[in-house]
Protein backbone atom coordinates (compact mmCIF):
# COMPACT_ATOMS: atom_id res chain seq x y z
CA UNK A 1 0.00 0.00 0.00
CA UNK A 2 1.59 3.34 -0.80
CA UNK A 3 2.05 5.85 1.74
CA UNK A 4 0.07 9.53 1.66
CA UNK A 5 2.70 11.92 0.92
CA UNK A 6 1.01 14.71 0.86
CA UNK A 7 -2.49 16.65 1.30
CA UNK A 8 -4.76 19.23 0.90
CA UNK A 9 -7.84 19.78 1.92
CA UNK A 10 -11.02 22.39 1.81
CA UNK A 11 -10.44 23.19 -1.70
CA UNK A 12 -13.61 24.81 -2.61
CA UNK A 13 -14.72 25.06 -6.29
CA UNK A 14 -17.59 26.75 -5.83
CA UNK A 15 -20.31 27.85 -3.66
CA UNK A 16 -22.27 25.02 -2.26
CA UNK A 17 -19.32 22.44 -3.25
CA UNK A 18 -18.48 20.20 -0.70
CA UNK A 19 -14.43 20.58 0.16
CA UNK A 20 -11.98 18.01 -2.13
CA UNK A 21 -9.10 16.07 -1.01
CA UNK A 22 -5.69 15.78 -2.92
CA UNK A 23 -3.13 13.36 -2.01
CA UNK A 24 0.05 12.52 -3.25
CA UNK A 25 1.89 9.15 -3.18
CA UNK A 26 5.22 8.15 -4.66
CA UNK A 27 7.24 5.22 -5.04
CA UNK A 28 10.96 4.31 -6.72
CA UNK A 29 13.17 1.39 -7.48
CA UNK A 30 16.80 0.85 -7.38
CA UNK A 31 18.54 -2.49 -8.24
CA UNK A 32 19.96 -4.83 -10.78
CA UNK A 33 17.89 -6.81 -13.87
CA UNK A 34 19.24 -9.00 -16.64
CA UNK A 35 17.07 -11.49 -19.00
CA UNK A 36 18.24 -14.35 -21.43
CA UNK A 37 16.60 -14.37 -24.58
CA UNK A 38 14.93 -17.94 -26.38
CA UNK A 39 16.69 -20.74 -26.96
CA UNK A 40 18.71 -20.75 -30.14
CA UNK A 41 19.10 -16.52 -29.81
CA UNK A 42 22.05 -15.28 -29.19
CA UNK A 43 22.37 -14.12 -25.44
CA UNK A 44 23.71 -10.13 -26.16
CA UNK A 45 22.10 -8.72 -22.73
CA UNK A 46 24.44 -7.90 -19.96
CA UNK A 47 23.06 -7.18 -16.15
CA UNK A 48 22.15 -3.80 -15.85
CA UNK A 49 20.93 -0.79 -13.12
CA UNK A 50 17.37 -0.40 -12.63
CA UNK A 51 15.62 2.70 -11.66
CA UNK A 52 12.31 3.75 -11.45
CA UNK A 53 10.04 6.46 -10.04
CA UNK A 54 6.44 6.59 -10.11
CA UNK A 55 4.09 9.64 -8.79
CA UNK A 56 0.58 9.24 -8.06
CA UNK A 57 -1.88 12.25 -7.56
CA UNK A 58 -5.25 10.84 -6.06
CA UNK A 59 -8.39 13.84 -5.75
CA UNK A 60 -11.72 12.99 -4.55
CA UNK A 61 -14.81 14.59 -3.03
CA UNK A 62 -18.06 14.84 -1.98
CA UNK A 63 -21.32 16.85 -3.09
CA UNK A 64 -23.89 18.22 -0.51
CA UNK A 65 -26.17 15.26 -1.18
CA UNK A 66 -23.65 12.65 -0.43
CA UNK A 67 -22.72 11.77 -3.87
CA UNK A 68 -18.59 10.66 -3.58
CA UNK A 69 -16.50 11.11 -7.03
CA UNK A 70 -12.66 11.39 -7.58
CA UNK A 71 -9.93 10.63 -10.48
CA UNK A 72 -6.43 9.03 -9.56
CA UNK A 73 -3.37 9.57 -12.08
CA UNK A 74 -0.69 7.46 -12.41
CA UNK A 75 1.85 9.77 -13.83
CA UNK A 76 4.30 7.68 -15.70
CA UNK A 77 1.55 6.12 -17.69
CA UNK A 78 -0.64 9.55 -17.91
CA UNK A 79 0.48 10.87 -21.07
CA UNK A 80 -2.11 11.93 -22.86
CA UNK A 81 -3.93 13.86 -19.90
CA UNK A 82 -5.66 16.05 -22.37
CA UNK A 83 -6.93 13.04 -24.83
CA UNK A 84 -10.46 11.99 -23.55
CA UNK A 85 -10.45 8.88 -25.80
CA UNK A 86 -6.78 7.38 -25.43
CA UNK A 87 -5.73 8.50 -21.55
CA UNK A 88 -4.15 6.04 -20.00
CA UNK A 89 -3.01 6.02 -16.35
CA UNK A 90 -6.25 7.56 -15.00
CA UNK A 91 -10.04 6.46 -13.78
CA UNK A 92 -12.31 8.75 -12.61
CA UNK A 93 -15.29 7.63 -10.17
CA UNK A 94 -18.66 8.41 -9.21
CA UNK A 95 -20.10 6.61 -6.07
CA UNK A 96 -23.11 6.53 -3.96
CA UNK A 97 -26.25 4.56 -2.80
CA UNK A 98 -27.12 3.26 -6.47
CA UNK A 99 -23.27 1.54 -7.00
CA UNK A 100 -20.06 3.02 -8.56
CA UNK A 101 -19.01 4.15 -11.93
CA UNK A 102 -15.50 4.05 -12.92
CA UNK A 103 -14.59 5.12 -16.25
CA UNK A 104 -10.73 5.18 -17.89
CA UNK A 105 -7.58 2.89 -17.10
CA UNK A 106 -9.68 0.48 -14.86
CA UNK A 107 -10.66 -3.63 -15.07
CA UNK A 108 -13.15 -4.96 -17.34
CA UNK A 109 -16.04 -6.91 -15.02
CA UNK A 110 -14.27 -10.41 -15.98
CA UNK A 111 -10.56 -8.95 -14.19
CA UNK A 112 -12.48 -7.45 -11.75
CA UNK A 113 -14.53 -10.64 -10.67
CA UNK A 114 -11.37 -12.78 -10.84
CA UNK A 115 -8.80 -13.09 -7.67
CA UNK A 116 -5.21 -13.97 -9.04
CA UNK A 117 -2.33 -14.91 -6.59
CA UNK A 118 0.86 -13.80 -8.08
CA UNK A 119 2.34 -12.99 -4.66
CA UNK A 120 4.64 -10.31 -3.21
CA UNK A 121 5.68 -7.43 -6.33
CA UNK A 122 9.44 -7.37 -8.04
CA UNK A 123 11.35 -4.44 -10.09
CA UNK A 124 10.46 -5.64 -13.16
CA UNK A 125 7.48 -7.35 -12.53
CA UNK A 126 8.71 -11.12 -13.19
CA UNK A 127 5.33 -12.35 -11.15
CA UNK A 128 3.11 -11.13 -14.03
CA UNK A 129 5.70 -10.96 -16.88
CA UNK A 130 5.55 -14.40 -17.63
CA UNK A 131 3.98 -16.51 -20.74
CA UNK A 132 2.02 -18.45 -18.78
CA UNK A 133 0.55 -15.17 -17.09
CA UNK A 134 -2.92 -14.04 -19.16
CA UNK A 135 -4.07 -11.39 -16.86
CA UNK A 136 -5.95 -8.92 -18.91
CA UNK A 137 -9.22 -11.41 -19.98
CA UNK A 138 -9.37 -9.57 -22.83
CA UNK A 139 -9.07 -5.62 -21.40
CA UNK A 140 -7.44 -3.32 -24.00
CA UNK A 141 -8.73 -4.73 -27.11
CA UNK A 142 -9.66 -1.52 -27.79
CA UNK A 143 -8.57 1.64 -26.61
CA UNK A 144 -8.19 0.96 -23.18
CA UNK A 145 -10.72 2.84 -21.77
CA UNK A 146 -12.83 0.87 -19.92
CA UNK A 147 -16.07 1.84 -18.12
CA UNK A 148 -17.31 -0.06 -15.41
CA UNK A 149 -20.51 -0.07 -12.86
CA UNK A 150 -20.03 -2.61 -9.38
CA UNK A 151 -22.77 -2.67 -7.41
CA UNK A 152 -22.17 -4.78 -3.63
CA UNK A 153 -24.60 -6.50 -1.84
CA UNK A 154 -23.28 -7.24 1.83
CA UNK A 155 -20.69 -10.03 0.60
CA UNK A 156 -21.83 -10.31 -3.18
CA UNK A 157 -20.36 -8.13 -5.44
CA UNK A 158 -21.88 -7.67 -9.00
CA UNK A 159 -19.93 -5.79 -12.12
CA UNK A 160 -20.38 -4.67 -15.67
CA UNK A 161 -18.05 -3.07 -18.31
CA UNK A 162 -18.11 -2.21 -21.99
CA UNK A 163 -15.04 -1.12 -24.10
CA UNK A 164 -16.07 0.85 -27.03
CA UNK A 165 -14.49 0.14 -30.48
CA UNK A 166 -12.12 3.32 -31.47
CA UNK A 167 -13.68 3.44 -35.03
CA UNK A 168 -15.92 2.28 -37.83
CA UNK A 169 -13.93 0.51 -40.33
CA UNK A 170 -16.37 -0.65 -43.69
CA UNK A 171 -13.78 -3.90 -43.94
CA UNK A 172 -13.93 -4.22 -40.54
CA UNK A 173 -17.05 -6.50 -38.74
CA UNK A 174 -16.27 -5.54 -35.40
CA UNK A 175 -18.48 -4.34 -32.34
CA UNK A 176 -17.67 -3.02 -29.09
CA UNK A 177 -17.11 -5.45 -26.06
CA UNK A 178 -19.38 -6.12 -23.13
CA UNK A 179 -18.59 -7.94 -19.42
CA UNK A 180 -20.34 -8.92 -16.31
CA UNK A 181 -18.94 -10.32 -13.49
CA UNK A 182 -20.13 -11.69 -10.14
CA UNK A 183 -17.76 -12.13 -6.44
CA UNK A 184 -18.55 -13.72 -3.03
CA UNK A 185 -16.29 -13.89 -0.17
CA UNK A 186 -17.21 -15.87 2.90
CA UNK A 187 -15.38 -17.46 6.36
CA UNK A 188 -15.54 -20.43 6.46
CA UNK A 189 -14.35 -21.67 9.84
CA UNK A 190 -11.11 -19.32 10.10
CA UNK A 191 -10.78 -19.54 6.07
CA UNK A 192 -11.12 -16.27 4.18
CA UNK A 193 -12.50 -17.81 0.80
CA UNK A 194 -13.20 -16.19 -2.31
CA UNK A 195 -15.53 -16.91 -5.59
CA UNK A 196 -15.41 -14.98 -8.93
CA UNK A 197 -17.66 -15.91 -12.00
CA UNK A 198 -17.49 -13.80 -14.98
CA UNK A 199 -17.91 -13.30 -19.04
CA UNK A 200 -16.20 -10.94 -21.43
CA UNK A 201 -16.23 -10.74 -25.04
CA UNK A 202 -14.14 -8.48 -27.76
CA UNK A 203 -13.46 -8.41 -31.11
CA UNK A 204 -9.49 -8.75 -31.61
CA UNK A 205 -8.24 -6.92 -34.51
CA UNK A 206 -5.23 -8.53 -35.99
CA UNK A 207 -2.32 -6.28 -36.14
CA UNK A 208 0.80 -8.62 -35.93
CA UNK A 209 1.00 -11.85 -37.72
CA UNK A 210 1.34 -15.00 -34.65
CA UNK A 211 -0.76 -13.21 -32.49
CA UNK A 212 -3.20 -15.12 -29.69
CA UNK A 213 -6.96 -16.19 -31.21
CA UNK A 214 -6.05 -14.61 -34.80
CA UNK A 215 -4.60 -17.05 -37.54
CA UNK A 216 -5.71 -14.62 -39.73
CA UNK A 217 -3.77 -11.88 -41.69
CA UNK A 218 -3.16 -8.60 -40.21
CA UNK A 219 -5.87 -6.40 -39.99
CA UNK A 220 -8.27 -9.31 -39.82
CA UNK A 221 -10.70 -9.33 -36.57
CA UNK A 222 -11.09 -12.27 -34.08
CA UNK A 223 -14.43 -12.28 -32.19
CA UNK A 224 -13.44 -13.68 -28.68
CA UNK A 225 -15.97 -14.78 -25.81
CA UNK A 226 -13.96 -15.17 -22.63
CA UNK A 227 -15.62 -17.53 -19.27
CA UNK A 228 -13.84 -17.58 -15.96
CA UNK A 229 -13.81 -18.88 -12.84
CA UNK A 230 -11.30 -18.35 -9.73
CA UNK A 231 -11.24 -19.66 -6.30
CA UNK A 232 -9.08 -18.42 -3.86
CA UNK A 233 -8.39 -18.68 0.25
CA UNK A 234 -6.33 -17.47 2.94
CA UNK A 235 -5.73 -19.77 5.93
CA UNK A 236 -3.13 -18.14 8.44
CA UNK A 237 0.05 -16.99 6.52
CA UNK A 238 -0.54 -18.68 3.54
CA UNK A 239 -3.21 -17.42 -0.09
CA UNK A 240 -3.74 -19.79 -2.63
CA UNK A 241 -5.74 -19.55 -5.71
CA UNK A 242 -6.93 -21.25 -9.11
CA UNK A 243 -8.24 -19.39 -11.86
CA UNK A 244 -9.43 -20.89 -15.43
CA UNK A 245 -10.53 -19.27 -17.93
CA UNK A 246 -12.35 -20.72 -21.79
CA UNK A 247 -11.23 -18.62 -24.89
CA UNK A 248 -13.85 -19.36 -27.45
CA UNK A 249 -12.81 -17.84 -31.26
CA UNK A 250 -14.71 -17.72 -34.11
CA UNK A 251 -10.94 -18.76 -36.11
CA UNK A 252 -10.58 -22.25 -36.35
CA UNK A 253 -8.95 -24.08 -34.06
CA UNK A 254 -8.31 -21.06 -32.00
CA UNK A 255 -10.11 -22.11 -29.05
CA UNK A 256 -8.03 -21.71 -25.72
CA UNK A 257 -8.28 -22.77 -22.03
CA UNK A 258 -5.93 -21.13 -19.76
CA UNK A 259 -5.17 -22.24 -16.25
CA UNK A 260 -3.82 -20.37 -13.84
CA UNK A 261 -2.50 -21.28 -10.10
CA UNK A 262 -0.93 -18.61 -7.52
CA UNK A 263 0.37 -19.27 -3.42
CA UNK A 264 1.70 -16.69 -1.36
CA UNK A 265 3.32 -17.06 2.58
CA UNK A 266 4.00 -14.22 4.89
CA UNK A 267 6.13 -14.46 7.98
CA UNK A 268 6.73 -11.36 10.01
CA UNK A 269 8.70 -8.95 7.70
CA UNK A 270 9.28 -12.04 4.98
CA UNK A 271 7.01 -12.61 1.81
CA UNK A 272 7.35 -14.95 -0.37
CA UNK A 273 5.52 -16.42 -3.86
CA UNK A 274 5.00 -18.49 -6.66
CA UNK A 275 2.52 -18.65 -9.83
CA UNK A 276 1.95 -20.59 -12.67
CA UNK A 277 -0.09 -20.53 -15.77
CA UNK A 278 -0.69 -22.85 -18.73
CA UNK A 279 -2.24 -21.57 -22.18
CA UNK A 280 -3.12 -24.45 -23.73
CA UNK A 281 -5.27 -23.85 -27.60
CA UNK A 282 -6.19 -25.92 -30.05
CA UNK A 283 -3.33 -24.64 -32.13
CA UNK A 284 -0.11 -25.67 -31.02
CA UNK A 285 2.27 -22.56 -31.77
CA UNK A 286 -0.30 -20.62 -29.62
CA UNK A 287 0.47 -22.37 -26.29
CA UNK A 288 2.57 -21.12 -23.49
CA UNK A 289 3.40 -21.42 -20.12
CA UNK A 290 5.53 -20.21 -17.39
CA UNK A 291 6.14 -19.03 -13.68
CA UNK A 292 7.36 -16.31 -11.92
CA UNK A 293 8.66 -16.68 -8.02
CA UNK A 294 9.26 -13.37 -5.97
CA UNK A 295 10.36 -12.76 -2.46
CA UNK A 296 9.97 -9.10 -0.46
CA UNK A 297 11.71 -8.74 2.87
CA UNK A 298 9.77 -5.47 4.86
CA UNK A 299 12.59 -2.99 6.07
CA UNK A 300 9.94 -0.75 7.41
CA UNK A 301 9.77 2.96 7.26
CA UNK A 302 8.38 1.94 3.44
CA UNK A 303 11.33 0.28 2.01
CA UNK A 304 11.26 -3.41 1.11
CA UNK A 305 14.16 -5.52 -0.61
CA UNK A 306 11.93 -7.55 -3.48
CA UNK A 307 13.46 -10.41 -5.52
CA UNK A 308 12.03 -12.14 -8.65
CA UNK A 309 12.55 -14.51 -11.28
CA UNK A 310 10.47 -15.91 -14.20
CA UNK A 311 10.96 -18.09 -17.07
CA UNK A 312 8.11 -19.18 -20.08
CA UNK A 313 7.92 -21.43 -22.93
CA UNK A 314 6.26 -20.60 -26.27
CA UNK A 315 5.26 -23.76 -28.45
CA UNK A 316 7.05 -25.87 -26.11
CA UNK A 317 10.46 -23.85 -27.26
CA UNK A 318 12.13 -21.94 -24.46
CA UNK A 319 11.60 -18.61 -24.61
CA UNK A 320 13.59 -17.15 -22.08
CA UNK A 321 14.06 -15.76 -18.73
CA UNK A 322 14.75 -13.05 -16.66
CA UNK A 323 15.30 -11.78 -12.49
CA UNK A 324 15.83 -8.56 -10.85
CA UNK A 325 17.03 -7.36 -6.96
CA UNK A 326 16.75 -4.69 -5.28
CA UNK A 327 15.12 -2.52 -2.95
CA UNK A 328 11.57 -0.80 -3.67
CA UNK A 329 10.71 2.43 -1.41
CA UNK A 330 6.88 3.35 -1.05
CA UNK A 331 6.07 6.91 0.37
Amino acid sequence: MKKVLFASTALVAFAGAASADIAISGYAELGITDNSPAAGTTDTSNTQFHTDVDVTFSMTGETDSGLSFGVSVDLDEAGNLGDSTDNNGTAIFLSGAFGTLTVGDTNGALDQAMTTIVGPGSLTDQETSHDGFRGNYLDGAYDGQIARYDYSVGDLSLSVSAEIKDTDVAAQDRSSGMGVGVKYSMDLGGAAVNLGLGYQDADVLVTATGEQFSGGAVGSVAKVDATGVSVSATVGAVTAGVVLTSYDSNIANYDADHLHLGVSYSAGALTLGANYGDFDSDTNAQDRDGYGITANYSLGGGATIQAGYETSDIANVDAGDSWSLGIAMSF
